[in-house]
């Protein structure tokens, strides 16, 4: 990665900085080698300066694309509109009729269904000052287009797991109980922080993705997993877990990947899915009850200083006070703390218990997601090809008389889509972290 930045920088001092003439000037366009002078006018990029720029870009953002690397790849479609299909190939059924001699079998088909996606558009730019400019130690043009590659990274890959995170195919770690017997757990409400994943359920996992024929990707299954869950998971795999220093072929591994267990290879990313308390207000989702209740109550003060407000019929704010459902009626802002009015009356509270919005644990606790997949689960759009561009524009673009403005930018198009729900899995779990953790 140093490499592709000195290249850029090499380019874009080369090529970039220093234009000639102006925007009616003959020589406007014109690239001139960079002698330490000051941009001095616009002009469109060369056609190799736009290629090696893309391509920057690409690969600068590939490294936030982890969701992306797993799913079924398909080309833009030029001129095809706001859709994009998948196929999805059928099974052929197991051929149990005999065949007879000399005659030949009536033979099969193959089944082809086409699932499509409406393909939207992404993007965002930087815009720049000509003072910044002419001020700036940095080249400009690199620094905006290394933020804005780990923009459009993190944009697209979270695009891909939004999709993949509506699954129907869903398992829940277990609990254990206070003899630290495993207690079922049977909705995302009723996880824990105790709620792990463990060496057993990715056993368990990838024994429900053979079970359905899942294919592998490569000769494993794979699981993106959050840095927090594989920290928990580390600590309680021992010898089972294989670093991929021990990989038989470490210059084959995926990106963000980690290490494996029982043939499922785990990617890391901070943006595999976390689920939190919804917000109650000023994006809080979680309180602690500031005062102890020793008796019933509908008034409760908590340790956030809240905005003010009442909250009536179903405008009501649904939450868990102590893992019961509730509702905010009101909130009434104090100086240092607030006081919140129940919808129903509570018998007692203890200092830092926690009332929460919905959404995740009924405890608070945020819920990780760690997917499973076998090939073919689900599809995406290629970000090259056209699926990713780099725009500069220089100054004197648009409504800019007096050339004081230029501007940075991307521009992509994309779209996923679940192709086979059966080989894919989201197993949704708490971690050490689910106390404090927020949604991504």
């Amino acid at each position: 990665m140093e490499a592709i930045f000195k290249d850029l920088q090499l380019f874009a001092a080369g090529d970039v900085v220093n234009y000639a003439g102006n925007n009616n000037d003959a020589n406007a366009g014109t690239m001139n080698a960079n002698n330490g002078g000051t941009p001095v006018s616009s002009g469109d990029l060369s056609p190799e300066m736009k290629t090696f720029y893309d391509k920057t870009l690409i690969t600068l953002a590939g490294p936030n694309l982890v969701h992306d690397q797993f799913g079924q790849k398909r080309p833009i479609p030029k001129n095809g509109g706001k859709t994009i299909e998948f196929r999805r190939f059928s099974k052929l059924p197991k051929a149990l009729t005999p065949i007879t001699e000399g005659v030949t079998p009536t033979g099969n088909k193959l089944k082809v269904s086409a699932m499509t996606a409406r393909v939207d558009q992404y993007g965002d730019y930087i815009e720049q000052t000509d003072m910044l400019e002419l001020t700036a130690v940095d080249n400009t043009v690199v620094e905006a287009t290394k933020e804005l590659a780990a923009q459009a990274g993190a944009t697209l890959d979270t695009v891909v797991r939004n999709e993949l995170m509506g699954g129907t195919n869903v398992m829940y770690a277990p609990t254990l109980d206070e003899k630290d017997r495993e207690q079922e757990v049977t909705s995302r409400a009723d996880i824990t922080a105790d709620c792990k994943l463990r060496v057993k359920d990715v056993f368990k996992a990838a024994a429900e993705l053979k079970a359905v024929n899942a294919p592998k990707i490569n000769g494993s299954y794979v699981a993106i997993i959050h840095p927090y869950v594989a920290y928990d998971l580390m600590q309680e795999a021992g010898d089972t877990w294989v670093d991929i220093q021990k990989y038989k072929n470490p210059e084959k591994i995926y990106r963000g990947e980690i290490g494996e267990i029982g043939g499922v290879r785990f990617v890391e990313s901070t943006e595999a899915k976390i689920i939190a308390p919804a917000a109650i207000s000023d994006g809080v989702g979680r309180l602690h009850v500031k005062t102890a209740i020793s008796s019933s109550s509908t008034t409760v003060d908590v340790d956030e200083v809240l905005t003010a407000g009442t909250y009536s019929g179903g405008a009501a704010i649904p939450v868990y006070v102590n893992g019961a459902a509730n509702t905010i009626v009101a909130i009434e802002a104090k100086t240092g703390y607030s006081t919140v009015t129940l919808g129903a009356a509570i018998t007692s509270a203890a200092v830092g218990d926690v009332i929460c919005g919905k959404g995740a644990g009924k405890d608070g606790s945020a819920v990780f997601c760690t997917l499973f997949l076998g090939e073919n689960a689900y599809g995406v759009t290629d970000i090259e090809g056209g699926g990713l561009e780099h725009i500069v524009k220089q100054r004197g673009y648009g409504n800019d008389p007096l050339n004081q403005r230029s501007s940075v930018g991307w521009k992509a198009t994309k779209t996923a889509k679940r192709l086979i729900e059966e080989y894919m899995i989201r197993f949704e779990s708490g971690s050490a972290f689910s106390d404090t953790a927020d949604e991504n």
